[in-house]
């Protein structure tokens, strides 16, 4: 177990615009993650922040960043079209990937992805787009399903885990575990609902996901 390390700000450019993140390498980090947010969310997501300090425990790197300039969030509060423009959240993934690569701080280290909502799609597109870079995927509560055309080109472990009373959610999640070839497993948890708000829910999913990163991501 390592220390929490503290993050600091990053600026990450992708195309025309300027992306803000917070990025935190413990000492000694074999491996990142990237975390992906999904519908209407940001790098101030307390659940997915609540999961990138379990992982930062654990030793791994972490970068939270919004997919959204503050424009386009105010923009997306009114239309909610960004949100599902997954192209183009995909391409950001990628593009932050590549930052990753070129960072004195964080380029020997192998990169993961965790997704949530449509950014779990996002994510799924960004890793069949780079396969030879992204070792392991995550997705919480995500919609793969938007990112099937993509889904047979994930080389990465892929764990899918869902709430176990967000029904709808558990059927997508079922159709995209049908067209994904890479090693993948489908985690229900029982009594959780779409957002893990219960009492222990997110715990578990933050366990979850540790596990599949330490196993796949840095091999331990």
């Amino acid at each position: 177990m390592g220390e929490r390390q503290k993050s600091r700000s990053v600026k990450i450019s992708v195309g025309k615009v300027i992306l803000e993140g917070d990025l935190s390498v413990p000492k000694d980090a074999a491996g990142i993650v990237v975390f992906a947010h999904g519908t209407g969310s940001s790098r101030f997501s307390p659940r997915n922040r609540y999961v990138a300090e379990v992982l930062q425990k654990a030793g791994l790197a972490t970068l939270l960043m919004d997919l959204l300039t503050k424009e386009e969030e105010a923009e997306d509060m009114l239309t909610a079209q960004l949100r599902f423009d997954i192209g183009m959240l995909a391409k950001r993934v990628v593009d932050a990937t590549e930052w990753l690569k070129r960072n004195t701080e964080t380029k020997k280290l192998s990169i993961g992805y965790f997704g949530a909502s449509t950014g779990a799609a996002a994510a799924l597109i960004a890793a069949a787009q780079k396969p030879d870079h992204i070792q392991a995927v995550v997705s919480r509560g995500g919609r793969p399903d938007l990112a099937i055309p993509y889904l047979p080109k994930v080389k990465a472990p892929t764990l899918l885990i869902v709430g176990g009373d967000d029904d709808a959610v558990i059927g997508m999640n079922k159709e995209a575990m049908e067209h994904l070839n890479s090693i993948k497993k489908l985690e229900i948890v029982p009594g959780a609902t779409h957002l893990f708000e219960e009492p222990g829910k997110l715990e578990e999913v933050a366990r979850l996901a540790k596990e599949w990163f330490k196993k796949y991501l840095v091999g331990k």
